[in-house]
């Protein structure tokens, strides 16, 4: 993988990120769930695709603009608050592509849907966090948010990211070399 930010870099943050935007602008990034909460968002899993194909400098870049379209588009005080809104989204995509990196010498599709697991589940623990930690919510609900909405959000992440992920390497691949996916599922 090539170091720093490169063009190509540049290009796939701005690219997922305005689909982050476009996901939350359009209400397209909400998928109704037969839960409590009635809805799993997907507007975090460009910063897990971001992360895992681009490294955790991309996937830092996309979780940014997915937190400040989050905070600008706020309708509700938890989100108007930079430190919910903003503050947790910047791990996102560097918690995805640790674990990806981490795993895939193993099994790259199983490192590709933990990764995409993770990811989900950094965004609504460490936002759920700081909703507790700045007086938003009592610990009890953020429990049951984070068991309600975000184990439901987090397999939907996995699915949408094994799917964005493996075709993406494959295309990538196609007619230079053998595809870049190893392993099986």
């Amino acid at each position: 993988m090539e170091k720093g930010l490169t063009v190509r870099r540049i290009v796939i943050a701005g690219v997922l990120g305005a689909i982050a935007i476009l996901l939350g602008v359009t209400r397209l990034g909400f998928i109704p769930v037969p839960t409590a909460a009635g809805n799993a968002t997907i507007m975090h899993i460009p910063a897990v695709i971001g992360g895992i194909m681009e490294g955790w400098g991309v996937g830092l870049i996309i979780g940014l603009i997915f937190g400040v379209s989050s905070f600008l588009n706020a309708t509700v005080p938890l989100f108007k608050d930079p430190l919910v809104a903003i503050l947790p989204r910047l791990f996102i995509g560097v918690t995805a592509y640790f674990t990806y990196v981490g795993l895939k010498r193993f099994n790259e599709y199983a490192a590709i849907g933990v990764a995409g697991f993770v990811g989900s589940m950094t965004n609504t623990i460490l936002v759920l966090f700081m909703a507790v930690v700045r007086g938003y919510m009592p610990a009890g609900v953020a429990a049951s948010v984070a068991v309600m909405s975000g184990l439901p959000e987090a397999i939907v992440s996995v699915i949408v990211t094994l799917a964005v992920v493996v075709a993406w390497k494959k295309l990538g691949s196609s007619g230079k070399q053998k595809s870049k996916i190893s392993g099986g599922l």
